[in-house]
């Protein structure tokens, strides 16, 4: 079949399109014949030799797929309610730029009704990163204040209808006037971080309350300002590291605001918390996009002989939503 392996560390250029065997399947696994699979920061990180593969995992790239059923593995539970032939996404360890992949059965989960196949493999890690964060790690409730970093991200654009759709009111910072028209039909209220402090349009627009949640990409860059924007009893959630990986933070404000400070990442996790993480997505989730109040926000998609020339894409930050690969 034809894959993208991890190779030299470098820049788009280093990535190739290779003729690999098929996957081995497992006893829990099911093979996936890949309509599309999503790109992701990881995948850039993983590319530059910044963020290497689990130890046991593929060394192809790509962490979340859809497509169709080609084969059960004999231990995959009746109740799992899978078949040949269905309809279906997965969160991957690594392997989705290929032509086929064997996920655990327990990271599959059946297309929402009514959503293309090829545009639901942008679903699967947003999804799961964004549940496992916003409302799991961090416990949101309804009708408290999200602040969302790099809201028309594959990341960021999820938030914002699943925060919305779950009953939180969601600010974003946006760079450009088009990607903050874009953000706010979605449901978002925007921030011009290039020419406004969002800080203290976090404060003007909360009457002072400040966000509740902070879900930031940012990192060290951000570390000491999320902090002054977090209300009270705030959590900063920190899932990426694009503005550096060590800051300075004044405990001092931390414990005045009797706030916490979670990081996350969501590929190293054990196989039992990405089934629970996947179950819950499923339960809660699955229903909100099927009702279309939560939809793949896809940008543009590429040939899989093109993950060069689309993850060059993905790197000028141009894009509103997902891009994807099709093998």
């Amino acid at each position: 079949m034809r894959a993208v392996l991890e190779t030299t560390p470098g820049g788009p250029e280093v990535l190739t399109v290779t003729e690999v065997p098929a996957p081995g399947l497992t006893p829990d696994g099911v093979r996936i014949r890949v309509r599309a699979a999503g790109i992701n920061r990881a995948d850039v990180m993983q590319r530059l030799g910044r963020y290497p593969v689990p130890p046991g995992a593929s060394k192809i790239f790509g962490l979340e797929v859809s497509g169709t059923v080609a084969e059960l593995g004999p231990e995959v539970p009746e109740d799992a309610g899978l078949a040949v032939g269905d309809e279906v996404v997965a969160l991957l360890d690594s392997g989705g730029y290929a032509e086929e992949v064997v996920a655990p059965a327990a990271q599959v989960l059946p297309v929402p009704d009514g959503v293309d196949l090829e545009a639901a493999a942008g679903l699967p890690e947003v999804c799961a990163t964004v549940f496992s964060n916003v409302f799991m790690a961090a416990a949101a409730r309804e009708g408290e204040v999200v602040l969302i970093h790099g809201g028309t991200g594959g990341i960021g654009t999820n938030a914002i209808q699943m925060c919305r759709a779950l009953g939180l009111r969601v600010l974003t910072t946006v760079g450009s006037p088009e990607k903050a028209a874009a953000a706010r039909e979605l449901g978002a209220e925007t921030i011009d971080y290039r020419a406004e402090d969002f800080v203290e349009r976090v404060r003007e627009l909360t009457d002072g309350h400040g966000a509740d949640i902070v879900l930031d990409v940012v990192g060290a860059m951000y570390l000491e300002r999320n902090l002054d924007a977090l209300a009270v009893n705030g959590r900063l959630v920190v899932i990426g590291l694009q503005g550096g990986r060590k800051g300075e933070l004044d405990l001092g404000k931390l414990m005045a605001k009797r706030a916490a400070v979670i990081g996350t990442t969501l590929r190293s996790r054990p196989a039992g918390e990405k089934a629970r993480i996947m179950a819950a997505v499923g339960e809660h989730v699955w229903p909100q996009v099927a009702d279309g109040r939560i939809a793949p926000v896809v940008n543009r998609t590429f040939p899989l002989e093109e993950v060069a020339q689309a993850h060059e894409y993905f790197d000028s930050g141009a894009h509103i939503g997902k891009v994807l690969l099709v093998p």
